[in-house]
């Protein structure tokens, strides 16, 4: 019975994270715009799910390979980011920041129901090219679609890691989110630091959006990964992709053993809230989160 129990385990941890990493690689994309605008997008989830329609779309109606749709979606997504700050967020440079959380929220149900507009509001299919049969790795079974995605979560996060620490664009983008003001006067083009970021952040969107959608199918239920993805933010810390890692590892790992252990006992429906229950309890030790930054502010 222990040996049954210690199997159950190690299938549920596994599972958990692979699906904490692909968690990871979304809360990338709120750790780019917060520490180049000091900004939460909230709407990172509409972000990822219009970037799965995208591939869906260039994949199923245009016919194009899955690398040709997925560069497409990358591509697409680029041009929306850059966009997007064109239009919207570069007059509210130097406003403050709530104007552009709230710019964020509008944006969230544009995208949400411009894509079920241009889309259609049918569940569509992502075919990543792998396997569907899972791997045996000992006594776990594992996807080759998360596995995948678990891959390229950790060389994306480590890429991103080496351009935040090491990059002269990565630096200028953490001074642009310490005080606009202060990079304006010392020459640096917040403008440009302020599209890029959200060009980076239509980058990682895109690999979120592929990856996830060929796990669960492309449909405006999607963008639902985005509010599962906020405890991984909160946990790990805004400002720091590190953060991010350990906040997604965790929220997977949790998410699963609640379901392979408290379900059976409930009926179902705590992997849903136990991350939130974790995630408030964090809080009230550090509010900044276990690697955020903390800021101490004169009054």
């Amino acid at each position: 019975m222990a040996g049954i129990d210690w199997q159950f385990a190690l299938v549920l941890t596994t599972n958990g994270v692979l699906i904490g990493l692909m968690y990871a690689l979304i809360a990338l994309g709120f750790v780019l715009i917060y520490k180049a605008t000091d900004a939460i997008n909230f709407a990172q989830g509409e972000f990822v799910m219009f970037a799965a329609f995208i591939a869906a779309g260039a994949a199923n109606l245009a016919g194009l390979s899955f690398w040709a749709s997925a560069a497409f979606a990358v591509a697409g997504m680029i041009g929306l980011g850059f966009g997007l700050e064109r239009v919207v967020l570069r007059p509210l440079i130097g406003r403050p920041v709530i104007a552009v959380v709230m710019a964020t929220i509008g944006l969230a149900a544009v995208l949400r129901g411009g894509a079920v507009l241009a889309f259609g509001a049918g569940t569509q299919a992502i075919a990543m090219p792998v396997g569907d049969m899972p791997l045996p790795v000992g006594p776990v079974m594992i996807s080759q679609v998360q596995l995948v995605g678990a891959a390229v979560s950790l060389v994306f996060l480590a890429g991103f890691t080496w351009f935040f620490l090491k990059s002269r664009i990565g630096i200028a983008m953490r001074a642009v989110a310490d005080s606009q003001q202060v990079a304006m006067a010392m020459g640096i083009n917040v403008q440009r630091y302020f599209a890029f970021a959200w060009a980076l952040a239509g980058i990682v969107s895109a690999l979120g959006g592929i990856v996830w959608g060929a796990m669960l199918g492309v449909d405006n239920q999607l963008a639902l990964v985005g509010l599962k993805v906020f405890p991984v933010v909160i946990l790990g810390g805004l400002d720091s992709i590190a953060g991010a890692v350990v906040g997604g590892l965790i929220v997977g790992v949790v998410e699963n053993l609640a379901a392979g252990y408290f379900d059976p006992l409930v009926g179902g429906g705590t992997k849903d809230f136990a991350p939130y229950v974790l995630m408030i309890l964090v809080l009230m030790i550090r509010p900044e989160g276990m690697f955020g930054r903390r800021r101490i502010e004169r009054v």
